[in-house]
């Protein structure tokens, strides 16, 4: 320290406290939110971190300075971390007859209250869909007063609650759905549902999910039986609001995987999960499961319209039974605040 000058010791400080905030977010995903809920907020920017790390390290080198060792370490540690949002290269096989695709969309009920400048939203979702085909499709803020037609598929499963506004979660399968249900999250307008389909002489477990928003922009199950109130108080602190989302999304999730954990079948998770992929609530669901953007994604993954920076917060885990054969995520089709994944799947012989 003694070496630098005053300029390069006030850009050492600060190389410092971004070491000791990104050590801190490193750790934070093996730590229940409940033990320590306002630091769970770094996990949503350990990508910065870990940019600003390689700013340092790129600064220190430069000048041959021995205090490029110190962010040359903690980007050496947050390797692990960056498969998770970015993947240098993807994984496309060869498609076959045994494939099936699973797309995962939150359609924000078809623009039922009118967000977006567009009044043909649900037609042109609908479209999309049918383009793209999927065998399985899972939608978040489903609202069948939105009334998008998507009677292609036979079969459904489809939970809702509300008075005047019914939203809720629907999985529909061209394959035969044989058991479905679904079950309350505690604290939150949400809900979890699942189906049982039968795809040849095999069982798949889906479960659609939609975790509790930490309702940084206005979450459609907050909208009251009263539209009027859909605007949100904007004078609440939003770190508050992510502190107590992070809470209730870890009892949600450890609701999700007990009632995974009794499943005798191969499963797959889709949805909104309200959460990056740095959280202590992603690791719990993740689990043993495969993600499947880590496993065959491409180039930055985008799938929630914030302006910040590019957010990942909706997945399709798959079971370790399954060849994660590709991945998209539309990032170009902007009719929800959401951006539509899917992935093509098949079961390893």
């Amino acid at each position: 320290m003694k070496k630098l000058s005053w300029f390069n010791k006030v850009i050492f400080a600060f190389n410092i406290v971004i070491t000791m905030l990104s050590v801190v977010a490193y750790v934070l995903p093996f730590l229940a939110p409940k033990m320590f809920p306002l630091l769970s907020v770094l996990t949503l920017i350990l990508p910065l971190f870990l940019i600003l790390n390689a700013l340092f390290f790129t600064y220190w080198l430069l000048q041959l300075k021995r205090q490029v060792i110190l962010s040359g370490l903690i980007l050496l540690v947050g390797i692990t971390f960056i498969n998770k949002f970015y993947k240098f290269s993807s994984r496309d096989i060869e498609a076959t007859e045994k494939d099936f695709t699973v797309m995962s969309y939150n359609v924000r009920l078809f623009n039922l209250f009118d967000w977006i400048d567009n009044k043909d939203v649900g037609n042109t979702i609908l479209s999309f869909i049918n383009e793209q085909n999927p065998d399985i499709l899972c939608i978040q803020e489903y609202s069948e007063n939105a009334k998008v037609d998507l009677r292609v598929y036979k079969y459904k499963a489809i939970f809702m609650e509300g008075k005047k506004i019914k939203t809720g979660q629907a999985i529909f399968s061209k394959f035969p759905i044989f058991n479905q249900g679904n079950f309350k999250i505690p604290a939150a307008g949400n809900n979890i549902i699942y189906a049982d389909i039968k795809r040849g002489k095999d069982t798949i477990r889906v479960y659609n999910i939609h975790l509790q928003s930490i309702k940084i922009s206005p979450d459609v199950n907050e909208i009251s039986e009263h539209v009027d109130s859909i605007n949100q108080n904007k004078s609440q602190q939003v770190f508050n609001r992510i502190r107590d989302a992070f809470k209730k999304q870890e009892q949600q999730a450890e609701i999700l995987v007990n009632h995974k954990n009794g499943c005798k079948y191969p499963v797959i998770i889709c949805g909104d999960m309200n959460n990056s992929p740095f959280s202590y609530v992603y690791r719990n669901i993740k689990s043993d499961l495969n993600d499947c953007f880590e496993e065959s994604g491409n180039g930055f993954v985008q799938t929630y319209k914030f302006k910040y920076y590019p957010a990942r917060i909706d997945y399709i885990f798959a079971s370790k039974k399954m060849k994660v054969k590709s991945f998209t995520t539309f990032a170009q089709f902007e009719y929800s605040d959401h951006f539509p994944v899917m992935t093509r799947l098949s079961f390893i012989e």
